[in-house]
């Protein structure tokens, strides 16, 4: 046999979907699979993203622009200004979802052999987007038993080398629903400016904060950062259309965004009708995020409480995004939660975690800890911790 790459042989897999074989085979026999594994939501996308691809009378699919359409690129200016970030379309690359732009912005930034860090647990994908393009993780450990607050600014200085390229971080985060705050994002910055590095923040989950009295702050608000700061976008999760695949990479950087740009030339152009449905939700009444992240707060309240009173469990208490950390009393979550997939069911039902050790690059953490997503109605979430407790139950005996 043809020898593969050591690239794609040492390429993480995720834990988001690493279980899904048994997932797929448990449901193959008839067994109902209550996904809280993945992010993906179950509320309805505006029906006027949908209506636009359902009316519309394209004759054919040409190519588009690069960076995307013009006025889908003005509609997410104009969006942008609503959550006082000021932008113009040249500043924007239009991606296929956030996980291009993560890829477009490291190939851009960093050589082989370069560094990024990123503070632990992290989106499980940036591990994989940095070991394909052969740059190295420097991660820095935020501990649960602190809601998983940014470490102390000295820690993540001392991890600047030669090799360091930029600092990372998800906004509110994927996984900890963690939200940080316009002076540590100001401290980060400064950090970025000392060291003439980059601050890359995804903020894909910007609406879903759970404390009406607190604010997002964005990257691009810092008016020192011009040059230095990269914001991450997607349309996947605020309006449901994780499908569709499109984000966007934002800098006022032109270098940087020249540079993108040619990388958005070799995949040649978004997706037609997903720029069709993506501008129809951003410009869809205002009325639709509202609701939405009523709706996510109340499921957040509802699976913490629910957890909360399984013994032996301990639950992060997010401030933003659809995700908590939930630490088991088992040994190994990883094995509970295929063990969970393979040899339980209560009345025919399981459920599917996301083991939380692949969002850390530090060998040994994570261990007893899964990810929930609550992207599913407070009926189905009551119920998934009722299985939850009751296979925690069984596996201890």
């Amino acid at each position: 046999m043809p020898v593969l790459s050591e690239k794609g042989n040492n390429l993480p897999a995720s834990p988001i979907r690493k279980l899904v074989q048994f997932a797929d085979q448990a449901k193959a026999r008839g067994t109902y699979v209550y996904h809280l594994n993945i992010g993906q939501p179950d509320i309805d996308a505006p029906k006027e993203s949908l209506e636009v691809i359902q009316n519309s009378n394209l004759k054919l699919l040409p190519y588009g622009s690069s960076e995307g359409s013009l006025n889908f690129r003005k509609s997410l200016c104009t969006y942008f200004a609503k959550n006082k970030i000021e932008v113009d379309p040249q500043d924007i690359i239009v991606t296929a979802g956030a996980s291009e732009a993560i890829a477009f912005t490291l190939s851009c930034i960093a050589d082989p052999g370069d560094e990024i860090i990123i503070p632990e647990p992290f989106y499980a994908n940036y591990n994989g987007f940095s070991a394909a393009s052969n740059i190295n993780v420097i991660p820095i450990i935020s501990l649960f038993e602190d809601q998983f607050s940014l470490p102390a600014i000295e820690s993540i200085e001392a991890k600047i080398t030669s090799r360091t390229k930029a600092i990372l971080i998800c906004n509110p985060s994927n996984p900890t629903g963690y939200l940080y705050s316009e002076e540590e994002i100001e401290k980060l910055g400064d950090l970025a400016l000392k060291y003439n590095i980059f601050l890359i923040v995804d903020e894909v989950y910007r609406e879903f904060i759970h404390d009406d009295q607190t604010k997002h702050y964005s990257v691009l608000q810092s008016r020192k950062l011009t040059e230095n700061a990269i914001m991450i976008d997607s349309v996947s999760k605020r309006y449901s259309l994780c499908g569709a695949r499109v984000g966007c990479l934002v800098s006022k950087n032109k270098a940087l965004i020249a540079n993108a740009l040619k990388f958005a030339h070799l995949r040649l152009s978004p997706a037609t009708y997903a720029l069709l449905a993506s501008e129809a939700a951003i410009n869809s009444d205002s009325s639709y995020l509202l609701a939405v992240k009523k709706e996510y707060t109340t499921r957040k309240k509802t699976l913490i409480s629910a957890l909360e009173k399984i013994d032996g469990v301990r639950v992060s208490n997010p401030k933003g995004a659809f995700y908590c950390i939930v630490e088991l009393p088992v040994v190994d979550a990883d094995l509970f939660s295929k063990w969970m997939l393979t040899d339980f069911t209560d009345n025919n039902e399981t459920v599917m975690f996301a083991p939380a050790a692949g969002f850390y690059s530090s060998p040994g953490y994570g261990k007893k800890q899964i990810r929930i997503g609550f992207i599913l109605n407070e009926q189905k979430l009551l119920r998934a911790t009722e299985i939850l407790e009751k296979a925690l139950k069984t596996y201890s005996n």
